[in-house]
């Protein structure tokens, strides 16, 4: 198959006909029904471990690069007054995707079919600013960086999750020739880790944390915690795998070089 000469919404409707390719399928949430595919991530470790770095209680959210919804829709469930920014008008990963299965859910949403570089919005507007899997995809970062900043409000909080981080510019293309998508629509990227930091201090965006591939379930998705330490246990030949601490995995991810490996970023607005 050529590169890049599908959209994204191809791109997915191809994948999910794929039997070999129906555990990315699922795990990425790109399975049908969608009603059943975002109950599912609200049930999943990922959306729980992203609650946890959610402020109470909800106000106004904003979901950057919504996609087809899944994580408004958990925001929306969980009682966030709920905007979903998402420029794809796709009935399948865009903008009309969100906007069938809010509609049958019951719930909710505002959309705004547009990028995230000129939102429009007021300053200091939003309570909570998500990105899931989206600050990688800029089309001008440190645009991107501003706008996120400009709208979220003092004392907000900024969250940005499974990020893909470079160690090196050299290693891009190594990470697009190992992505599962990138060869039928060409839209993969990653940044260097100083990249996203410089872009959201530009922001006025104060990064509190950096989660790093292991740090959390929401990187490890889907795998887990449990799971990579069972992996860490078998190989040592160690007998007890509860025993291994959580901050081994967080020392053990700050190692990991590996070309688009995950990060998630949360932040606050002073």
């Amino acid at each position: 198959m050529a590169q890049n000469q599908l959209t994204w919404e191809q791109a997915v409707l191809w994948l999910r006909e794929q039997p070999e390719q129906q555990a990315l399928v699922r795990s990425c949430y790109f399975d049908a029904p969608l009603d059943e595919a975002v109950d599912r991530y609200y049930r999943d470790p990922e959306w729980r471990a992203v609650r946890a770095l959610l402020p109470k209680p909800p106000g106004r959210a904003l979901d950057v690069g919504a996609g087809m919804g899944i994580s408004s829709y958990a925001l929306a469930r969980d009682g966030w007054d709920v905007t979903a920014l998402e420029p794809d008008p796709s009935g399948v990963v865009g903008a009309g995707a969100i906007r069938a299965v809010f509609a049958a859910k019951g719930l909710p949403v505002r959309i705004e079919q547009t990028w995230g570089e000129k939102l429009p919005f007021p300053d200091n507007y939003f309570r909570v600013v998500h990105c899931r899997q989206v600050l990688h995809h800029a089309r001008d970062l440190p645009q991107l960086g501003r706008e996120l900043g400009r709208v979220l409000m003092p004392g907000g909080t900024f969250i940005a999750t499974r990020e893909h981080v470079l160690v090196r510019k050299e290693d891009l293309p190594l990470f697009q020739a190992a992505h599962p998508l990138h060869r039928l629509y060409g839209g993969e990227n990653a940044f260097l880790l100083r990249e996203y930091l410089s872009a959201l201090r530009g922001g006025g965006i104060r990064v509190a944390r950096q989660l790093n591939p292991f740090a959390s379930e929401i990187n490890l998705f889907p795998e887990t915690k449990d799971g990579l330490k069972k992996r860490i246990a078998r190989r040592l030949r160690f007998p007890w795998p509860g025993l291994i601490p959580d901050f081994a995995l967080e020392l053990l991810g700050r190692r990991k070089k590996d070309p688009g490996m995950l990060y998630t970023f949360v932040g606050t607005k002073p």
